[in-house]
C-alpha cells in the first residue's frame, strides 16, 4: 500500500492521532480533498449541518463532554464568518475548538477573489494558514495544543484549497501528553491549615471539574471535610444539587440574599474556575481585587490565578488532583454542619415550586418544575439563551448523573447545534434543550439535522412572541416604549411535525407536565411549544 502523503490524508490521520471520533461541517467546495478522505473512514462521524454557528456550537458541546478539542470544517469567507460566533463563544467560555477553513487558492490569497478574505476577530488564541505540506501533522497538533492547553479557547486553520492535494505532507501528529503535577507540600500545609480553622468555608467548583473523576473528587471532598459547595455559571451539575453540601449555583440571576450569604463565609476554595466576570457577578463575590476572605485559587492556567483578585496561595494544576490529595489527609477542624446545612435549605427553599396565583398564567417555571418532578434531575439540559433560564437554574434540582450544557457567552441560537452534539454522544439520557422563539428562529434549521439522525432531543420553546431579555430591558429603560421585541411565531407544533418530529403545544400549566411526559417518553425528536407568559418574564415578577 502506497505510503499516504496528502495534506488531506495527513490532516485526516492527524485528528484520528487527537483522539477525534466526530466533526461538524456544512460542505463547501474550498475543502473538498479532506470530506473525500472522510468518506472512507468509518472511525470519524461526519455530522452535516444545516448552518456554519450551530456547526461552531455543536463543536463547542462536544468538546464539553469530550474534555477535548471540538472539531468543525467550514468553507472560505462565508462559512468562517457564520462560524466567528462559535469562535466568540469558545473564547469567552474558555472550550477547545479547532475551527478548520477551506480557504481559496495559494495565489488568490489576498487578492479580494471571490469569497475571499479572513472575517474572524482577535477572540482565537491563534490563526494561522497552512501553506507548505511538509508542516501539515506539525501544524494540527500546535493547533490542538495549543487550544487545548492554559485556559483552553479556540484556534483557526486556515487550508487554501489547493493545497489539500499536494503531496510531500509530513507524517501524522499525534496528541502531546503532559505528566501531572503534584501541589508543593509547603503550600498544601498553608491550605490545610486555613481549612482547618475556616467555620464557614466554601468551595466554588468550576468547569475545569467538569469530569467522572472531577465531580468525584468534588463530592468525596465535601464529604470528607464538610465543605459547602458552590458550583460556577452553567455548572450547576457538578454536584448533585440534592446533596447535603449543595450551596447553589453562581450566575447572573442569582440574587442579593443569596450573595450576602455567601459573604458570610470564612474561606473561599475557588477550584477549576477561571473566577470570570459572570460566575464572580463583576466580581461581586468572591470580591475583587481584595475578597474579604482567605482565597484559594487553583486552575490549570496560571495565568488566571491573581488576575482579578488577590490570592491568599494558588496553584497551577488540575483540580480534580488538588482535591484528591487534600481528602486523604487528615484535617483537624471545628463542626460545620449547620453551616452547610444553612446554605443548603436557603437553596432547597429557592428550588421549591409555587405556580402562580393565576392558574392560566404559563412560565418557564412550569416548564423546570415539571421536568424536575418527571426526570428527578436525572436528565441532560441544554439551555439556549433568554430570560427562561433563570427559571431553569432555580426549580430545576440536577441528579448526580445530570448535566447542564450552556456557554458563557449566551449567545441566542446554541440550543439547536448543542443539543444535536449532545445526544449524538449519549442517546442514553434524554437530551432536553430549552429554548426561547427567538432563539429557536435563529438556529431551528437543525432540527431537520436530528430528525435525520433519529437523535431523542425533547426541544422545549418558550413560545411568548418575543425576545423576552430585550424586552425585559426596555421595560426598566423605557417603559411602555418596546420596539424591535415583537415576534410573528409560525405554529411551532406543525413546524416539528414537518419535521419528522413529535410536535405537542401546551397553553395551560396541567398541558406543560402531560406533553413534557410524552415527549420524554417518544423514541425519537420532539417539540413542545409552551404559550408562556410575556408578562411574567423572572420569578421575581410572578403575583404568588
Amino acid at each position: 500500500m502506497p505510503a499516504v502523503t496528502t495534506v488531506a490524508d495527513t490532516m485526516l490521520r492527524s485528528l484520528r492521532a487527537h483522539g477525534v471520533d466526530r466533526v461538524f461541517c456544512v460542505a463547501g467546495e474550498s475543502y473538498l480533498p479532506l470530506l473525500d478522505a472522510l468518506y472512507d473512514c468509518a472511525e470519524v462521524d461526519v455530522v452535516g449541518c444545516r448552518h456554519e454557528g450551530s456547526a461552531g456550537f455543536a463543536a463547542l458541546a462536544d468538546a464539553k463532554l469530550t474534555r477535548r478539542a471540538g472539531v468543525c470544517l467550514v468553507s472560505r469567507a462565508p462559512g468562517a464568518a457564520n462560524a466567528a460566533i462559535a469562535v466568540h463563544a469558545a473564547a469567552e467560555d474558555a472550550t477547545p475548538l479547532v475551527l478548520f477553513v477551506g480557504d481559496v487558492p495559494l495565489p488568490d490569497l489576498d487578492r479580494e477573489t471571490f469569497q475571499s478574505g479572513r472575517p474572524l476577530g482577535d477572540r482565537a488564541k491563534a490563526v494561522w494558514t497552512l501553506h507548505d505540506p511538509s508542516s501539515t501533522g506539525e501544524t494540527v497538533r500546535r493547533a490542538f495544543r495549543v487550544a487545548e492547553s492554559g485556559t483552553p479557547g479556540p484556534v483557526v486553520l486556515f487550508v487554501p484549497e489547493d493545497v489539500f492535494d499536494r503531496d510531500g505532507a509530513d507524517g501524522p501528529a499525534t496528541r502531546v501528553e503532559l505528566g501531572r503535577v503534584v501541589a508543593d507540600g509547603r503550600e498544601l500545609d498553608t491550605v490545610r491549615g486555613l481549612l482547618g480553622s475556616a467555620r464557614r468555608p466554601l468551595l466554588l467548583a468550576g468547569s475545569a471539574l467538569d469530569t467522572p473523576q472531577g465531580r468525584t473528587r468534588l463530592r468525596e471532598f465535601a464529604e470528607r471535610h464538610e465543605v459547602a459547595v458552590l458550583t460556577s455559571n452553567k455548572n450547576q451539575h457538578l454536584l448533585d444539587n440534592r446533596h447535603a453540601c449543595y450551596a447553589g449555583h453562581l450566575h447572573n440571576a442569582t440574587g442579593p440574599g443569596q450573595l450576602a450569604e455567601f459573604d458570610r463565609s470564612d474561606l473561599v476554595l475557588a477550584i477549576g474556575t477561571r473566577l470570570g466576570q459572570t460566575t464572580t457577578r463583576q466580581l461581586r463575590f468572591p470580591r475583587g481585587p481584595e475578597p474579604g476572605q482567605p482565597l484559594v485559587h487553583v486552575h490549570p492556567d496560571a495565568a488566571r490565578i491573581g488576575r482579578y483578585h488577590q490570592v491568599t496561595t494558588g496553584f497551577a494544576m488540575d483540580p480534580a488532583d488538588f482535591l484528591a490529595q487534600l481528602t486523604d489527609t487528615d484535617v483537624p477542624r471545628p463542626r460545620r454542619d449547620e453551616w452547610c446545612l444553612r446554605l443548603h435549605r436557603i437553596e432547597e427553599e429557592r428550588a421549591r415550586w409555587i405556580p402562580p396565583s393565576d392558574p392560566e398564567v404559563v412560565t418557564a417555571g412550569d416548564i423546570a418544575a415539571a421536568l424536575d418532578e418527571l426526570t428527578g434531575g436525572a436528565v441532560t439540559v441544554v439551555v439556549d439563551s433568554g430570560t427562561f433560564t433563570g427559571w431553569t437554574y432555580r426549580y430545576l434540582r440536577f441528579a448526580g448523573n445530570g448535566r447542564l450544557v450552556g456557554i458563557d457567552s449566551s449567545a441566542m441560537g446554541f440550543g439547536p447545534g448543542a443539543a444535536l452534539a449532545v445526544a449524538a454522544r449519549d442517546p442514553a439520557v434524554p437530551t432536553v434543550v430549552i429554548i426561547g422563539d427567538g432563539g429557536f428562529g435563529m438556529n431551528g434549521g437543525e432540527l431537520a439535522t436530528i430528525c435525520e439522525r433519529l437523535l431523542p432531543v425533547v426541544f422545549v420553546v418558550s413560545d411568548n412572541a418575543s425576545l423576552g431579555t430585550i424586552r425585559l430591558h426596555q421595560r426598566r429603560r423605557y417603559p411602555d416604549r418596546e420596539i424591535a421585541t415583537d415576534l410573528a411565531n409560525p405554529d411551532f407544533r406543525l413546524l416539528a411535525k414537518a419535521h419528522g418530529a413529535l410536535g405537542l403545544s401546551a397553553d395551560t400549566p396541567a398541558d406543560v407536565r402531560t406533553c413534557l411526559a410524552k415527549a420524554l417518553e417518544h423514541p425519537g425528536p420532539s417539540l413542545v411549544a409552551v404559550r408562556t407568559s410575556r408578562e411574567y418574564l423572572t420569578p421575581a415578577a410572578v403575583p404568588r
